[in-house]
């Protein structure tokens, strides 16, 4: 479907308006830092909890896009300068996640919205089944989610829509909603929580992940159970992609989720024990996720003894690995359900690609990535205070 306006300027469809490359680093973003989300089987990843979690620096890739994003619905919609961005999310919907007809102001708390942009990460039919967008009324009357596409609508009732049931895999999507009150403006808030963020952790180099309460990862099928007949999304979504966790510390209590979200982690893969310690089970995730990310292309001159790092896992560790499992994802067919695997990260024999070297590359690798972007944070960060915005700033020469 080509770029096409709709009916008294009620919403645009625009075909690949991000690039493969920018959808992919958002699906990394999302998939080693969601948590659960406003709906059943609904994952989020918000900026202000990527602050909290000490990962603002994966705030930087947003904001290009979110630029690009306002000047197009701005141009559209004949409001320049009118606009405020009220939220910035990342959603996924798993399986039998749907929504049913609804504008997206029809919440006397949601009155701020005045327009939506949905831009999808992934597509229809490769990575997920279901999951179709459909306005209720005018042109068009169904979007076939496919990356890099985005629609923009009026959040009013002139564009009542729905979301069929997710069938199969994960439908993934960057949601932004804009109003004209500046009274919303999320800038304000984040670069206020990034002020104190950053007067707390004012190293450049601190940039390992912190998990945010335990109760925010536990997923049940009802939302309802926080202990029971369910699992900790980190540890499922590692499961799916074939690892364990070991932890090799001694706990208090095994059963205190929130004790096994910090402690230090190793990964495992079949009989194998990567020797290398994560500093918790967020740091292990996001250095797995930037592996699935980048794959063959981090197997490169690697000089380092890659054999020397792994070692056959022992009996007393299985156990434990067990033990752990039957806490933190005592319900691994519903997990794998959940975030079962589709063309991503698979070769062509259906395997999850992987070897050791290439893992271990990926750890370097990526505090190389997040070491940049925190930079570009720290640099960037006085024009965002000064402005109480968070725009690409065009930084002269004389910036190191």
């Amino acid at each position: 479907m080509s770029e096409v306006d709709f009916e008294e300027e009620r919403r645009l469809f625009i075909p690949n308006l991000l690039s493969l490359e920018e959808c992919k680093e958002l699906e990394f973003i999302h998939k080693c830092s969601s948590t659960v989300g406003y709906r059943p089987n609904v994952f989020s990843t918000t900026l202000s909890h990527l602050i909290a979690t000490n990962s603002s620096h994966f705030i930087f890739p947003f904001i290009p896009i979110r630029e690009r994003l306002k000047d197009r619905l701005e141009d559209f919609f004949n409001c320049q300068f009118q606009l405020f961005i009220e939220f910035t999310g990342l959603i996924s919907w798993s399986r039998g996640a749907s929504i049913g007809w609804h504008s997206d102001d029809n919440r006397p708390y949601l009155k701020q919205r005045h327009f939506s942009v949905v831009c999808y990460l992934n597509t229809y039919g490769k990575d997920f089944n279901g999951g179709l967008f459909h306005f209720k009324d005018g042109e068009p009357a169904t979007i076939m989610p496919a990356v890099g596409d985005v629609v923009m609508y009026t959040a009013d009732n002139r564009n009542i829509h729905s979301v069929d049931e997710i069938t199969d895999g994960e439908r993934l999507t960057l949601a932004l909603w804009f109003s004209r009150d500046g009274s919303h403006d999320e800038d304000t808030k984040l670069v206020s929580l990034l002020s104190q963020h950053l007067l707390h952790n004012n190293m450049a180099g601190s940039c390992l992940p912190l998990p945010a309460s335990s109760n925010m990862y536990w997923f049940s099928q009802d939302q309802a159970s926080n202990d029971q007949f369910g699992f900790n999304i980190c540890w499922a979504r590692l499961h799916v992609l074939g690892y364990n966790i070991y932890i090799s510390q001694e706990s208090s209590g095994d059963s205190d989720v929130s004790e096994l979200m910090v402690k230090p982690v190793q990964l495992v893969r079949g009989s194998e024990l990567l020797d290398l310690e994560f500093v918790n089970i967020l740091h292990a995730l996001q250095v797995v996720q930037f592996y699935s990310w980048k794959g063959s292309a981090l197997q490169t001159n690697m000089s380092s003894n890659i054999d020397s790092k792994v070692v056959k896992l022992l009996g007393a560790q299985r156990e434990k690995i067990s033990a752990l499992n039957s806490v933190l994802l005592n319900d691994v067919e519903f997990a794998s359900r959940v975030f079962c695997e589709r063309s991503s990260n698979l070769e062509e024999n259906g395997s999850i690609y992987f070897n050791w070297t290439g893992m271990v590359a990926a750890i370097a690798a990526w505090e190389d990535y997040v070491l940049k972007l925190n930079k570009q944070i720290h640099l960037q960060f006085p024009h965002w205070k000064m402005h109480k915005s968070l725009y690409n700033v065009q930084l002269s020469e004389q910036y190191p």
